[in-house]
């Protein structure tokens, strides 16, 4: 793919994590966008909306959180978890030396988000939330955690796809049958015998299991906070979720007024930002920030 570079850093423990790094297109150099994935996902999630957002004259890197993708597990699973990931990303910026960034989290990813903005303020230039907050759904809470991590048998990519409607069939409704093998192919990857595997670390979900996350906390409604009235940030939010109510976000509008807002009609958790309305409201956002 052109204008695409592999790049790979270290951890403060020595665990060598990966991004895609996609190049801006010409023009007048503008603050480079980082894309976090959610729980169980990686970076192919953003193989179409990276370059989308390159094409907009920003470099963009779209990352494999550790435990996902081409990024190395961690031995000690209890490491999986968000201030965890946030030291990884300046870790990043570091290496790479970038100083300040516009971030797109999903799910997962806007929760780093948020740990990014408590731990290093002025590396955040702006933030795109999409599909989560301070707060979660417990519906949604209890799906996730009935598979992510759960041994599944998957013998060949029509399984892989069956798996993926039973989990995620209630989000998207509307999804032909050639987008969920496409979804497929973000999700898994072939082994030695050329059969599909979830491409994370079962050890993912170790945290989530042994002390489920509080479906609302004082201290991340105070993350928020900090990063929605300090920062441009556009919450994001699939009509269908079952994770980010109507009612959560409605809270998060009422915490931070100036915060930019879209719904993504007939999507729930969390939208693909491949969707006209999703797009829309991100090109929005982003030709307002330098």
């Amino acid at each position: 793919m052109t204008g695409l570079v592999e790049r790979r850093w270290r951890s403060a423990e020595g665990l060598w994590l990966h991004a895609r790094d996609y190049a801006a297109s010409g023009g007048e150099a503008r603050l480079p966008v980082i894309c976090i994935h959610g729980l169980t996902r990686n970076a192919r999630d953003f193989e179409d909306v990276a370059p989308w957002i390159a094409a907009q004259g920003r470099r963009v890197l779209a990352v494999d959180i550790r435990g996902r993708g081409r990024s190395d597990h961690d031995p000690d699973p209890m490491n999986y978890k968000p201030v965890t990931y946030a030291r990884d990303m300046l870790a990043l910026m570091d290496s790479l030396g970038i100083a300040r960034a516009v971030f797109v989290g999903t799910s997962m990813g806007g929760l780093i988000t948020l740990m990014l903005a408590a731990l290093r303020l002025p590396a955040v230039a702006a933030a795109i939330l999409n599909d989560v907050g301070p707060e979660v759904a417990q519906q949604g809470l209890d799906r996730i955690a009935g598979y992510a991590g759960k041994p599944v048998d998957i013998r060949d990519w029509d399984d892989a796809v069956a798996y993926l409607k039973r989990t995620m069939g209630p989000a998207f409704p509307d999804m032909a049958d050639a987008r969920w093998r496409a979804l497929a192919r973000r999700s898994f990857v072939e082994n030695a015998d050329g059969v599909p595997r979830l491409d994370y670390d079962p050890g993912i979900a170790r945290p989530f299991a042994d002390r489920r996350p509080p479906r609302r906390s004082i201290i991340a409604w105070l993350l928020f906070r900090r990063l929605a009235r300090r920062r441009p940030t556009l919450l994001l939010r699939g009509e269908l979720s079952d994770l980010l109510s109507a009612e959560i976000a409605v809270r998060m509008r009422r915490a931070a007024p100036a915060m930019h807002y879209a719904e993504v009609p007939r999507v729930g958790h969390a939208p693909l930002l491949e969707e006209p309305a999703a797009r829309a409201a991100i090109e929005t956002f982003l030709a307002k920030l330098p």
